[in-house]
């Protein structure tokens, strides 16, 4: 008769498991396994192989930065400059900030050489709201100003931070 062992989660020392990662064999358990195209792997593994994507420079934090406030900024003066046009100023900042953030995000993709990092594309955003932060303090007395910004926001940034990062919607 053979005889078995107990195999334990490397995290988890008292949960018995047969699951094993596919790239350091280590033992895992259900809750630790974190599936992969290629099969389950152990979030170490995981985060180890997540870190080789990240080459994004410290200088490119402030860059990125200030091209995201400035860029942002250049977006709300023409957001301020629809405003007259009525009915069709809605159309305009519904259609065009989208727009405006994917173009904001090519724009630092840029001046960044097309690197990347979780933490820039972060501090990018903020950078782009930043730069819309002045307009809205200049537009509290005019309403329609300031809602127009706020929608800019809320569909820009969006926008800007999925083509970043690269989130996909549909596969």
């Amino acid at each position: 008769m053979s005889e078995t062992t107990n195999t334990f989660c490397v995290n988890h020392p008292t949960v018995e498991t047969m699951l094993r990662c596919h790239r350091c064999n280590n033992p895992i358990c259900v809750k630790c396994a974190i599936k992969t195209p290629t099969g389950y792997q152990c979030p170490q593994c995981v985060k180890k192989h997540q870190k080789a994507f990240d080459t994004s420079l410290p200088i490119d934090l402030p860059i990125g930065f200030v091209t995201a406030a400035f860029l942002s900024g250049i977006a709300c003066v023409l957001v301020s400059f629809v405003g007259f046009l009525g009915f069709f100023a809605w159309i305009a900042v519904i259609a065009g900030a989208p727009t405006a953030g994917v173009m904001i995000a090519e724009g630092c993709r840029s001046v960044t050489n097309r690197r990347r990092s979780d933490t820039l594309f972060k501090v990018i955003t903020a950078g782009a709201v930043c730069g819309a932060i002045p307009f809205l303090l200049f537009n509290i007395g005019n309403l329609m100003g300031l809602i127009f910004l706020i929608v800019y926001l809320v569909m820009a940034i969006p926008a800007l931070y999925t083509r970043l990062s690269g989130i996909q919607l549909f596969r």
